[in-house]
């Protein structure tokens, strides 16, 4: 009977894209967490300490702050293109319901799918509040992952992948010590919510559209630590915990399946590590650079569940840890204007073409990056910065399995030419 094998490993699918997507980032991460860091394309973000955003990248860094209240306000418009060009899929059969064998059958094969990205923007908000000189509060809220990917309705690779929308918010309350002159530490809560929805066709007669939605909340942490080597060189280390969702969702295929029901699954987010360099190499220029670990290898494969049955055979990925490197550099014109620019280079953990998908056709990236502050008053900064995320050109051949994983369907083949562009802008004020 149909309860299983029409799944065709849509809701695994579904359950990973919950955490992808991102134009800005190797992976699934948006890295826009401020728009302050755009103009530098996030060079030595961990050391940085300029406003009340190093709370997501460093909480430690909230003890350079001024006394007082510290707000940062931003956010980033992404705009993405994501092409598809044909080299090769193989026909969809047509499976029987009733039976999940083909019928002898093909689908109609379709187009390339027309540009797959779109414009969505990252926002971000957060407040430090200095308790005393070696004492800080802080409060973030930003968008860790989010995304939107939609083809044309013909798209080829319509029964692997079609539509993905992704939010997954965070709030994080921090708090920050200065030990002494030379070290300060910094502590921070995460709590996230994801809302996703994925859409791709099921291989039944008419093609039936199969959609699937699921949230959940969950905590993590994160912590850090700067470490004034000398009055011209700061070094900052932070880390951000894994996060486990326990995503709770409904499955629904149209008729003449009619097909609606409860499903959930368990995903750990990567874990990450960064180590970053701040150095004035003279009054008026400030050196700056990272390099940052993402633990990618903890998603191997995904294993959804209807009830305490298995809902369809595990989804496989078998990624690999990332490295991400950046360098920057902010100049000091006048008392009003400090430019910047930055370069840096972000591996994706997508290990090969069989593991990569049609919605999140991810790869290696590098970025360029400039920008400015502009001082409005002794109290108020404006942050401006834009950035060209160019990705390296990739190829797919991605298989759509039956859920035994005893036959492949379709092997969609394909090659992807993806870019974006990231527009900035953050007001700071201090009070």
């Amino acid at each position: 009977m149909y309860n299983k094998g029409s799944q065709v490993r849509l809701i695994p699918a579904l359950v990973f894209l919950a955490f992808s997507g991102s134009a800005a980032a190797s992976g699934f991460q948006l890295q826009n967490q401020n728009a302050a860091g755009t103009s530098v394309a996030y060079a030595g973000a961990a050391a940085v300490a300029e406003d009340a955003s190093t709370i997501f990248f460093n909480p430690a860094g909230m003890t350079y702050l001024p006394m007082g209240h510290s707000v940062s306000v931003g956010g980033t418009a992404i705009h993405r293109s994501v092409k598809f060009k044909n080299t090769g899929t193989t026909p969809m059969p047509v499976i029987n319901p009733l039976t999940n064998l083909p019928t002898g059958a093909f689908h109609t094969a379709g187009g390339n799918g027309g540009n797959g990205g779109g414009t969505g923007v990252a926002p971000g908000l957060y407040y430090s509040y200095a308790v005393s000189e070696a004492l800080r509060l802080g409060l973030g809220f930003s968008v860790t992952y989010g995304s939107e990917t939609e083809y044309e309705d013909d798209f080829i690779g319509r029964f692997s992948g079609r539509y993905t929308s992704i939010h997954q918010m965070n709030l994080n309350p921090s708090v920050a010590y200065k030990v002494n002159d030379k070290v300060s530490v910094g502590f921070g809560l995460n709590y996230a919510k994801s809302e996703i929805e994925f859409r791709q066709n099921a291989p039944f007669v008419g093609a039936p559209e199969g959609r699937l939605e699921g949230d959940d909340t969950a905590w993590g942490w994160n912590i850090g630590a700067m470490f004034q080597l000398t009055p011209a060189t700061r070094l900052g280390v932070s880390y951000r915990s894994k996060i486990k969702f326990d995503l709770e969702g409904k499955q629904k295929i149209a008729a003449p399946l009619n097909v609606n029901r409860d499903i959930t699954a368990n995903l750990e987010t990567p874990d990450t590590f960064s180590l970053a360099f701040s150095h004035k190499a003279t009054e008026r220029l400030e050196l700056l650079a990272d390099a940052t670990w993402n633990g990618w290898s903890s998603v191997s494969s995904l294993d959804p569940m209807v009830g305490a049955a298995r809902a369809t055979a595990p989804l496989r990925y078998n990624f690999d840890d990332t490295w991400r490197f950046g360098i920057g550099a902010k100049y000091q014109l006048n008392d009003k204007w400090n430019l910047r620019a930055g370069i840096a280079y972000d591996q994706t953990p997508v290990p090969d073409k069989a593991s990569r998908t049609m919605t999140v056709p991810d790869s290696d990236r590098t970025w360029l990056a400039f920008g400015a502050r502009w001082k409005m008053s002794p109290n108020t900064s404006v942050d401006m910065g834009y950035a060209r995320i160019f990705f390296k050109d990739v190829s797919t051949a991605r298989a759509v399995m039956n859920t035994a994983e005893t036959a492949t369907l379709q092997t969609v083949r394909g090659d992807f030419k993806t870019h974006a562009n990231l527009f900035s802008l953050q007001v700071n004020h201090q009070y």
